[in-house]
């Protein structure tokens, strides 16, 4: 709203100098007062409206201004200005629309750095001066929950941060946090310069948990693959200098060596045939096969090629095979191995003069056609801590025993990688006392019939 004193003002200041000098004149004669007193008030009334309009102008263009403080500059083209005025209201305008072009692409480019801390793979936090967390990003609520202070008193991470803030350097950390299930994370800690909001830290985390465990696994495989064998090749070693030196003559001796001898080159054999199997296995996991099996025609040249192990060890194999049920997509000889590794265990690990029972049918998982595999035998069983390790490299439950009974430790292993490269699922039951089962669920491509589903089970 317009003062009234503010336009008599302006007007004083707009005719005061008209009207004085009209007066001038009247005293001294130039004008008659009649002429004075109508010129006097034209000019009053022209200083008036003057005054309004000017006041008025500078009202609005104040107003607009305010607003423009609010997001946005706003002033209707039907405003009565005065010709200058309308050039600054025109410049003002254009200003406006600048700032808030200008205000949207901050607010765009601010949407869009929100994004991208939020969308970031590793965990990020951004404290403030006092070390306390002012942002966390998506996968550091994942990761930690509500609760980041824990992880900020970490010994390492609360030395790492008073080294940045002190030396106004980047810092690495090495973390391990064991609960709720251990992790291993690497902190880097950024000091920046005072960020809108009090932000004066970035630690950004990175979760090597996977890198650490697939290096101990390297250098485990390499130890327990040198030490079998170097088993083996010390007893060769051994026995053959004893054959050239003390039983050189001696034809019975040389004849027991040479038996023990040929064992253990068969045992190195097939442990470099494993492990050469498994590194070929895992080169090709990531492409699925292409071709078709028929498991029954599978199944049965494996167990004709086992009997001798079977008439050894005096165990029965019964097969119960359904007929006409095929693996696709499916690698015939890669489950040949799985079949063969499978039943090697059963006849070497269970009863000796015990049963083996070798099944085949057709069942679905999660809407897929598929059909299962699964070998049992009557020995001991396998305690339910160790299942969840059985398909690691060399893992055995019973090292002797397994050495004694020809094992590699690397057959369930290859089981996982085949079972993996063919999308399928390896599962494995042993209850206490009774025996061990292992099931390997295949697909068998296309739509599943109303037949047998896959029961979930615990497996490894």
């Amino acid at each position: 709203m317009v003062s009234a004193t503010r336009v008599l003002r302006e007007a004083f200041l707009v005719g005061g100098v008209p009207a004085l000098v009209l007066l001038v004149l009247c005293l001294a004669g130039a004008l008659s007062p009649l002429h004075t007193a109508v010129a006097m008030a034209v000019c009053g009334l022209a200083a008036a409206g003057i005054g309004w309009l000017w006041v008025h102008t500078l009202a609005g263009l104040a107003e607009a201004l305010r607003r423009t403080e609010q997001g946005g500059f706003f002033l209707a083209e039907t405003t009565p200005l005065l010709p200058e005025a309308a050039e600054v209201a025109d410049g003002v305008r254009r200003m406006a629309r600048n700032l808030e072009e200008r205000n949207a692409q901050v607010s765009q480019l601010r949407e869009a750095d929100g994004a991208i801390v939020e969308g970031l793979p590793d965990p990020l936090l951004v404290l403030a001066a006092d070390r306390q967390p002012l942002r966390a990003n998506a996968a550091a609520r994942a990761l930690f929950g509500a609760d980041t202070a824990a992880l900020l008193r970490h010994p390492a991470l609360a030395e790492a941060v008073d080294r940045a803030m002190a030396e106004h350097k980047p810092q690495l950390a090495d973390l391990v946090l064991p609960v709720p299930v251990l992790r291993e994370l690497q902190a880097q800690v950024i000091p920046m310069p005072p960020l809108p909001g009090g932000g004066a830290v970035l630690v950004v985390l990175s979760d090597r948990t996977r890198e650490r465990q697939v290096e101990r696994m390297r250098a485990d495989f390499v130890a327990n693959a040198s030490h079998e064998l170097r088993t083996p090749l010390a007893s060769l070693i051994g026995f053959i200098e004893t054959l050239r030196g003390p039983a050189e003559d001696d034809a019975p001796a040389r004849t027991r060596f040479l038996g023990i001898m040929a064992e253990q080159s068969e045992r190195m054999r097939r442990l470099i045939d494993d492990l050469l199997g498994l590194s070929r296995i895992e080169i090709t996991e990531h492409q699925a096969p292409a071709g078709k099996a028929k498991l029954a025609e599978v199944v049965n040249a494996e167990a004709a090629a086992l009997a001798p192990l079977l008439e050894a060890r005096k165990v029965k194999l019964e097969l119960q095979l359904e007929a006409g049920l095929v693996a696709a997509p499916a690698d015939a000889e890669q489950l040949a191995q799985v079949v063969r590794n499978l039943l090697e265990n059963a006849i070497r690990h269970g009863r000796p003069g015990g049963e083996v029972v070798l099944r085949t049918m057709a069942a679905e998982q999660s809407g897929q056609a598929g059909a299962m595999l699964s070998v049992s035998d009557d020995g001991p069983g396998i305690p339910k801590e160790h299942i969840p390790r059985l398909t690691e490299r060399f893992y055995r439950v019973d090292r002797g025993r397994s050495r004694a009974a020809g094992g590699t430790g690397l057959g369930l292993a290859i089981v996982k990688h085949i079972v993996n490269r063919h999308r399928g699922r390896l599962i494995i039951e042993s209850p206490p006392g009774s025996g061990a089962c292992f099931k390997v669920w295949l697909p068998a491509g296309g739509e599943a019939k109303p037949a047998r589903r896959l029961e979930n089970t615990t497996g490894a």
